[in-house]
C-alpha cells in the first residue's frame, strides 16, 4: 500500500506502509515511512511525525518546571513515539516512576521493531513501567496516586481515534483526573489545536488552567501545539 508523501519531505519517494494495528473497540492506526522519517495514521489523520516532535518533548518539560516535585511519580497516556517519555526521562531523577498507559499493544511492536531508533533505551530504564490498557482506566483506580498525568492519546480533546476517549475530557472524566492527583498536581493534556470549552471544562473540575501555545516542528511554518497545564490546588 502506497500512501501520500508527508508535506514536509524533500524528496521525491513515495510513503510506505509499514504496518498497521487495529484500535480496541474499532479503527487502524497505519505506520508510514517517508524515507528516513516515519509517521503514525488514523485513516488519512497524522496523528504524529518523527520530524515533529518538540510539542511532545514540551509536554514534559514543561509540566516538571512547574511541578518543582523532588522525586514524583508520573503517568503517561499514550506511547507514540516515545517523545514525551524520552523527554521525561532525561527531566526526572532516578527517584521517580513513570507508568506508561497504551492502550494499541501493536504500538509497543513498533517501539521494539521499525522505531527502536527513535524509543533508544527508554523501554528498559528501571523507572518505567508499561500497562497495556486504557489510561482512563488507570486513572480511575489510583486516587491520590500521581503528581502528574500527561494525556497525548488524541490530536485533542475530542476523541478522535478512540470515541471511549470522550471520558477522558468530559466533565466526570476530568474530576477523575483531580482524584488520581497529589495536592499540587498536574494534569497535561497535548492538542494540534486550541479548544476555549476544554480550557472551562479544566477550570469547572477545580484546576488552576495555563494554556501554552509550542512551535511543532521548531520552523514557525505549522499553526503551534496546545499543551493545557491544570494544577490541582494544594
Amino acid at each position: 500500500m502506497v500512501f501520500e508523501a508527508p508535506s514536509h519531505a524533500s524528496d521525491e519517494s513515495s510513503a510506505v506502509l509499514v504496518d498497521s494495528a487495529e484500535i480496541p473497540g474499532g479503527g487502524q492506526l497505519h505506520l508510514v515511512r517517508q524515507g528516513g522519517d516515519f509517521e503514525i495514521l488514523f485513516g488519512d489523520e497524522q496523528l504524529m511525525g518523527s520530524w515533529a516532535y518538540r510539542s511532545e518533548e514540551a509536554l514534559a518539560t514543561l509540566t516538571f518546571e512547574r511541578l518543582g516535585q523532588v522525586s514524583p511519580s508520573i503517568l503517561i497516556g499514550g506511547l507514540g513515539m516515545g517523545f514525551t517519555l524520552a523527554a521525561a526521562r532525561n527531566a526526572l531523577p532516578m527517584s521517580a516512576t513513570v507508568v506508561v498507559a497504551e492502550l494499541v499493544p501493536k504500538v509497543v511492536s513498533w517501539a521494539n521493531g521499525p522505531l527502536a531508533h527513535i524509543f533508544g533505551e527508554s523501554l528498559a530504564d528501571p523507572r518505567v513501567s508499561l500497562e497495556l490498557r486504557d489510561v482512563h482506566d488507570v486513572i480511575v483506580e489510583k486516587a491520590g496516586r500521581f503528581d502528574a498525568i500527561l494525556l497525548d492519546v488524541d490530536n485533542g480533546p475530542d476523541a478522535l481515534v478512540n470515541l471511549a476517549n470522550e471520558r477522558l475530557y468530559c466533565s466526570w472524566g476530568l474530576r477523575a483526573a483531580h482524584s488520581a492527583l497529589r495536592p499540587g498536581g498536574i494534569l497535561s493534556v497535548w492538542s494540534a489545536y486550541p479548544d476555549q470549552a476544554f480550557s472551562g471544562r479544566l477550570q469547572q473540575a477545580g484546576f488552576s488552567v495555563e494554556e501554552v501555545l509550542v512551535d511543532s516542528d521548531g520552523t514557525e511554518q505549522e499553526p503551534p501545539h496546545t499543551i493545557w497545564f491544570a494544577a490541582k490546588q494544594s
